[in-house]
C-alpha cells in the first residue's frame, strides 16, 4: 500500500469527524482548515449545486440505455415504475427512472421545440411524468451538448439550452443526463446548467462527458454528477476499468455533487453472480450513482438480491458524503475504505485475480488505530463479528469481495 492511500484515509476519517461535529458556514470552514484550502473555496465550488437543493446522496434509479439502447417506449417505461414500486426498489431509494437517447422525433417542431417520439410515446411526455410521479417516482431524460444526440437520431441542445430546459420543466422532468456528441469542440459548459436553474424547477443534472476534460475539477461548480469515464460495458474488464478511473477522483465528490462511473451492469447477463456483487459493493463504497441498468421487470433473484440489499445501500447513501477509495494494492488483491457517519468505517476486500486468494486489511490500512476494537458486520451474509483487533481478512474466491462496516468500541 502507497503512503497516499493511508495519508488519504486517515484525512478522510479526521475530516468526516469534524464535518460531522459542525454545520453549514463552520462545517466548510474547518473543511477549509484540515485540507489547506482558501477560505471559501470549498463553498464557492459547490454554490450552484447546492442551489438546485438535490444530490445530497447520490441518486438511485433506473436507466433505459444498458439493457434497451434505442429501443424504448412509453409502455416499457411504465411498466418498469410498476416493477420499481411492487418490487419494492422504490422503497430503498430507486426514485428515478431515466429515459436515454432516442426518445425524440429526428426534428423540432414550428416553434424549435424537442418532440417526444410520437410512435414511440403515444401519450407524450407530459402524461408519462404524471404517470411516473403517480407511482411516488420521478422522471429523467436525455439530452446532448452538441447538435444532435450521440445516436445521431434526434436534436441534441446546442444553442437550444434555455428553451429545452423549459420544455423540461414543463414537462414535469426531474433528471437531465447531458451527454457531449457532436458538439465540435465547443464547450459550453454553464449553459443548460443555469437554464435549468432558471426554470425554477429541481432538476438532478448528470454531465457526461467521459471524463475526457477531468470534469471532477470543474462540474462540482455546475452539476450533480459528472461522468470520470467511458461508457461501461457488461463484462469484468470494463467494469474495473471504470472502477478504477473514478477512484483517482474521490477527493472532488461530496454532498450535492459525485463522480460517476456510469451506470450499474448488474443483472445484464455478462458477468457472475460473484463480479456483479463486487461491481456493486465497489460502486457503493465509492458513492457512485446507483442507476440500475438491466430490465428490472425481469430480473432473477440474483439480481434482485444484489440491487436489493439495504446494508449496501445504506454505505452508499450515508449521509456523511465521503468517497471511499482504494487505500491498499498486492498485485491483484486490493482493499477499498471510506469513513462513515457514527465514526464508522466501511471495508471492501477485493480479490480481482484469476485464483482464490486471502484478502487483508490492517488497521493501519483503513485508518484505525492498532489497538481499536471493532464490530465487523458482513453486508452480504448479513453476520456480525465481534471485538476484533488489529486486521480483518477473508479468503476469497476469484473476482470476488467481502464488505463490511466496522463499529469501533
Amino acid at each position: 500500500m502507497g503512503d497516499s492511500s493511508s495519508a488519504y484515509l486517515c484525512l478522510a476519517v479526521g475530516l468526516a469527524l469534524v464535518v460531522w461535529s459542525v454545520s453549514n458556514g463552520d462545517e466548510v470552514a474547518a473543511a477549509d482548515r484540515m485540507v489547506g484550502r482558501s477560505s471559501n473555496s470549498f463553498q464557492q465550488m459547490r454554490r450552484k449545486t447546492f442551489a438546485n437543493g438535490l444530490g445530497r446522496t447520490p441518486p438511485m434509479g433506473w436507466n433505459s440505455w444498458n439493457h434497451f439502447g434505442c429501443d424504448i417506449e412509453e409502455k416499457a417505461i411504465k411498466e418498469t415504475a410498476d416493477a420499481m414500486e411492487a418490487r419494492g426498489l422504490a422503497k430503498l431509494g430507486y426514485k428515478y427512472v431515466n429515459l436515454d437517447d432516442c426518445w425524440g422525433e429526428p426534428g423540432r417542431d414550428a416553434k424549435g421545440n424537442l418532440v417526444s417520439k410520437a410512435s414511440k410515446f403515444p401519450s407524450g411526455m407530459k402524461a408519462l411524468a404524471y404517470y411516473v410521479h403517480s407511482k411516488g417516482l420521478k422522471l429523467g431524460i436525455y439530452s446532448d451538448a452538441g447538435t444532435k444526440t450521440c445516436s445521431r437520431t434526434m436534436p441534441g441542445s446546442l444553442d437550444h439550452e434555455e428553451q429545452d430546459a423549459k420544455t423540461f420543466a414543463s414537462w414535469g422532468v426531474d433528471y437531465l443526463k447531458y451527454d457531449n456528441c457532436e458538439n465540435y469542440g465547443i464547450t459550453p459548459r454553464e449553459r443548460m446548467s443555469e437554464a435549468l436553474l432558471s426554470t425554477g424547477r429541481p432538476i438532478f443534472f448528470s454531465i457526461c462527458e467521459w471524463g475526457r476534460e477531468h470534469p471532477a475539477t470543474w462540474a462540482p461548480d455546475i452539476g450533480n454528477s459528472w461522468r470520470t469515464s467511458g461508457d461501461v460495458r457488461d463484462n469484468w474488464d470494463s467494469m474495473i476499468v471504470r472502477a478504477d478511473r473514478n477512484d483517482e477522483w474521490a477527493s472532488y465528490a461530496g454532498p450535492g455533487g459525485w463522480n460517476d462511473p456510469d451506470m450499474l451492469e448488474v443483472g445484464n447477463g455478462g458477468m457472475t453472480v460473484e463480479e456483479y456483487r463486487s461491481h456493486f459493493s465497489i460502486w457503493a463504497i465509492a458513492k457512485a450513482p446507483l442507476i440500475i441498468g438491466c430490465d428490472i421487470r425481469t430480473m432473477d433473484n440474483d439480481t434482485y438480491e444484489i440491487l436489493s440489499n439495504e446494508d449496501v445501500i445504506a454505505v452508499n447513501q450515508d449521509k456523511l458524503g465521503v468517497q471511499g477509495k482504494k487505500v491498499k494494492r498486492d498485485g491483484h488483491l486490493e482493499v477499498w475504505a471510506g469513513p462513515l457517519s457514527d465514526n464508522k468505517v466501511a471495508v471492501v476486500l477485493w480479490n480481482r485475480g484469476s485464483r482464490n486468494a486471502n484478502v487483508t486489511a490492517l488497521w493501519s490500512d483503513i485508518g484505525l488505530q492498532p489497538t481499536v476494537a471493532v464490530k465487523a458486520r458482513d453486508l452480504w451474509t448479513h453476520s456480525t463479528e465481534y471485538s476484533l483487533k488489529g486486521q480483518i481478512s477473508a479468503q476469497l474466491e476469484s473476482h470476488a469481495c467481502k464488505m463490511y462496516v466496522l463499529t469501533p468500541h
